[in-house]
């Protein structure tokens, strides 16, 4: 668990923390993962986008847990899941923290919720684990070139600023509050959909030691991300795909996306941007009590 100085500065009403443990032998990387846990029923997994955490489903959770039992997990290294020196942010590296909560907690007829880069492990972790999981809703898949340098002018310079030789990782230290609200409000249609008190956690969690690496690791991650697309035509669960309207993602990113789950159900969320659990948490909620 985090330490006193590191706690979370949201709470989610009905929530509780708690921590899985790195598997013994010769998973020498992996570092103790953290997992917000609410409700009852059948279990629901929200998987985050990149630079984000847990709680990032802080305005979601309370609006299905009164019908799941929803596990909201901090990916490797991010929120407050271990840092681990060395280790890897790749899509497989992020699939098998997604894996080791489905497995070491021991669970059946999931259903995976993924936003952006969880959207994409939600598909592939569908893929290695069919016994395991019920259905997946996919929401803004972030595995297409550009990503979050497609928001805006300054998301693209400081993208490009933290990937770069030499200077990536000092860059990859400084977050500016201005910058960090400007950049991930390219990503909402509805721009007060960003709370401070949100920004200022996730500033919180940018200053542990050793998140700067994570942060430049998971943009370097990206065409692990495309290249797991190839994994879709593996998923047998089935599966809804779900757009902002203004999503980073072109409508020949989405087309493309269909065709390799041509059996997917696709709803487009009007005047909605990438976070749509931000910004419009009734749409997942609605769509989640339709499939229970």
């Amino acid at each position: 668990m985090p330490g006193h100085e590191s706690r979370p500065t949201i709470h989610i009403p009905g929530t509780t923390s708690h921590t899985i443990a790195p598997r013994a032998g010769r998973h020498s990387r992996e570092g103790t993962l953290r997992y917000l846990k609410a409700g009852t029923g059948a279990p629901v997994v929200l998987l985050h986008t990149v630079r984000t955490q847990a709680e990032h489903f802080r305005h979601l959770i309370p609006l299905i847990s009164h019908q799941y039992t929803v596990y909201a997990l901090d990916l490797p290294g991010m929120g407050y899941s271990e840092i681990v020196p060395g280790a890897s942010y790749d899509e497989p590296a992020m699939r098998t923290g997604v894996e080791r909560l489905l497995t070491e907690l021991d669970l059946h007829d999931v259903t995976l919720v993924g936003e952006s880069m969880g959207a994409v492990l939600a598909l592939t972790t569908a893929a290695d684990l069919p016994e395991r999981v019920r259905r997946i809703v996919s929401v803004n898949t972030y595995d297409f070139p550009g990503g979050i340098a497609r928001s805006s002018l300054l998301a693209r310079v400081v993208v490009t600023g933290v990937l770069a030789p030499g200077v990536g990782p000092v860059i990859a230290r400084v977050e500016p509050k201005p910058a960090l609200s400007k950049i991930l409000q390219g990503g909402l249609g509805d721009k007060s959909a960003l709370r401070e008190d949100y920004i200022d956690e996730l500033l919180q969690v940018g200053g542990r030691p050793g998140y700067p690496t994570v942060a430049r690791g998971v943009y370097q991650a990206l065409p692990s991300l495309i290249a797991a697309r190839s994994r879709y035509a593996e998923v047998k669960a089935p599966v809804h795909l779900v757009y902002g309207e203004n999503d980073w993602s072109r409508p020949s990113d989405r087309e493309a996306n269909k065709e390799l789950l041509p059996a997917a159900d696709f709803t487009q969320v009007p005047k909605a941007g990438h976070f749509i659990a931000l910004e419009r948490p009734d749409v997942l909620a609605d769509l989640l009590t339709a499939l229970a």
